[in-house]
C-alpha cells in the first residue's frame, strides 16, 4: 500500500507555505486535497515574486517553485467565504471531507465560522485540524507567525547557530524552512487522528503550532537548559574541527568547498580515516590508539587534518573518500541536492510536468512506502478545478453561473 491515505478528502482552507505543506505530504501519501483559496486573490503566495533575494519563477513560465512544492497534487477552487452566496459549497465541501485543515487565527475563523465548533455542526466526523503560530490557547494565541519568527527566532534555532559575540542574527538556510518541517509534523498528526477515529470513532481536535516544532527540533539544548537551571554557555567554536575530536568537525578543500565528517568514534576509525586523507605515518601511533590519546592533542591533529584536506579539491575528495565506512558528508548546495544520487535513486526527487507542459523537478516528501516512488502531479492554477468541484457537489451550469455572478466562486 504505496498511498495509504487513499479515499480520505482533506479541505484545505490555508495559504502561504506552513499548512499547505502538510496538504502536499498528504497528497503524496494519497489523499484527496481540495484547496480553498480566495475568490478573487487567490493564495498570496502566488504573488510573491522574490523570496530570499532570489528570484520565485523565470520568465514566461507558469512554474512557480514556491508554490509548486506546497501545493503539488492538489485541486483548487476559488472560493469567497465571507460571501453569502458561497456558504451552501462550504458546507457541502465540509460534509464530503475527513479532515479540516486551516491556518487561519481564531478570530478570522470565528468571523467566517469556521470555527471547530461550526465546522462539527456540519460534520460532527470530521478531524479539525490548526497550524498556529503560537498555540490556539494562551495570550499569543491571536499572533500570527512566520517560520522565521515562531520556529527559527522564537523556537531557539537561531541562536543556536549564533556563535559568542556574533554581530549579526544568522537566518535561516532556506526559505519556508520551518514550514516545510512544520508541516511534515502536521501531516503526522493527521494521520495519527485519522487512525484514532477509525480505532474509536471519535475526530480529534489536532493544532500544531511553528513555536512547537521550533522548540521540539532544538529539544536537545532546550532540556538541557532546564535541567542545568539557566542558559547554556555559548560554546566557542573553532572553524574545523568540533571540540575535542578532530575526526568530527568541518574542514574547507583546495577550492574553497567544505567535508563534514562525523566519527563519534575515533579509534575505531583512525587507521582508515588518517590513509584515506594521506597521512599514512600516523596508522597504528600509540599515541591515538585511545580516544583520550586523541582528545590530548585535538588541537595539533585538527591543524593536521586540516592543512591536509586544504590541499585537494571537493570533486577530489568526493572521489577518493567515497569508500570510507565512518560517517561523512560533501556540504552540499541547493543544486547538489537536488541532484543527490541517493535522492534520485530513492525516488526522493520527482518528474512532473507542469502547466506548460515542460518537464520540471520536484523533492518528495521523505516518507517511502512499500519501496514505490511518489505519484505526483504539478499545483494546480488558481481556482483551477472550481467548476469540477461544484459539479461533484451536483451544481448545474446555470447555478455555476449565479455562483460566479455574485462574486461567491471564481
Amino acid at each position: 500500500m504505496d498511498r495509504p491515505l487513499e479515499g480520505f478528502r482533506i479541505l484545505e482552507v490555508a495559504q502561504f507555505t506552513y499548512v499547505p505543506a502538510a496538504g502536499a505530504v498528504l497528497a503524496d501519501w494519497g489523499a484527496d486535497i481540495v484547496k480553498v483559496e480566495h475568490a478573487e486573490k487567490g493564495d498570496p503566495q502566488r504573488g510573491l515574486v522574490r523570496v530570499l533575494g532570489h528570484t520565485a519563477g523565470r520568465e514566461g513560465s507558469s512554474f512557480s517553485p514556491i508554490m509548486e512544492g506546497p501545493n503539488r497534487s492538489k485541486r483548487s477552487i476559488g472560493l469567497d467565504l465571507s460571501n453569502p452566496a458561497g456558504r451552501p459549497v462550504l458546507e457541502e465541501l465540509i460534509r464530503r471531507s475527513d479532515v479540516f485543515l486551516t491556518n487561519y487565527l481564531p478570530a478570522v475563523r470565528t468571523k467566517l465560522a469556521i470555527t471547530v465548533d461550526d465546522v462539527r455542526a456540519i460534520n460532527p466526523n470530521i478531524v479539525y485540524v490548526t497550524g498556529s503560530g503560537f498555540g490556539n490557547e494562551g495570550p499569543d494565541s491571536e499572533r500570527g507567525a512566520y517560520d522565521a519568527t515562531g520556529f527559527w527566532a522564537r523556537g531557539g534555532s537561531a541562536d543556536g547557530v549564533m556563535g559568542e559575540g556574533a554581530d549579526s542574527m544568522a537566518f535561516m538556510p532556506a526559505g519556508a524552512y520551518g514550514d516545510n518541517i512544520g508541516g511534515m509534523t502536521i501531516a503526522g498528526g493527521i494521520a495519527a487522528a485519522l487512525l484514532g477515529r477509525e480505532r474509536s470513532g471519535k475526530p480529534s481536535e489536532v493544532d500544531v503550532s511553528l513555536l512547537g516544532v521550533g522548540a521540539w527540533a532544538t529539544q536537545f539544548t532546550v532540556n538541557l537548559a532546564l535541567s542545568s537551571g539557566g542558559p547554556l554557555p555559548k560554546v566557542k567554536r573553532k572553524k574545523t574541527a568540533a571540540a575535542g575530536n578532530p575526526l568530527t568537525g568541518s574542514y574547507r578543500t583546495s577550492d574553497g568547498r567544505w567535508l563534514q565528517f562525523s566519527m563519534l568514534q575515533p579509534v575505531r576509525f583512525w587507521n582508515e580515516f588518517v590513509t584515506a586523507i594521506g597521512l599514512e605515518r600516523l596508522v597504528d601511533d600509540p599515541r591515538y590508539a585511545t580516544m583520550e590519546g586523541i582528545f590530548a592533542d585535538a588541537d595539533q591533529l585538527g591543524e593536521l587534518f586540516a592543512d591536509a584536506i586544504a590541499a585537494r579539491t571537493y570533486d577530489e575528495w568526493i572521489a577518493d573518500l567515497a569508500g570510507l565506512s565512518g560517517p561523512w558528508a560533501p556540504v552540499q548546495n541547493s543544486w547538489d541536492v537536488g541532484n543527490d544520487t541517493a535522492l534520485i535513486e530513492n525516488g526522493r526527487i520527482v518528474d512532473i510536468v507542469d502547466a506548460d507542459g515542460v518537464n520540471q523537478k520536484l523533492v518528495a516528501n521523505p516518507v517511502k512506502f512499500d519501496g514505490r516512488p511518489v505519484r505526483m502531479k504539478r499545483a494546480p492554477q488558481f481556482a483551477e478545478h472550481t467548476d469540477d468541484i461544484l459539479r461533484e457537489l451536483g451544481l448545474d451550469d446555470d447555478q455555476l453561473i449565479e455562483l460566479k455572478v455574485s462574486g461567491a466562486v471564481t
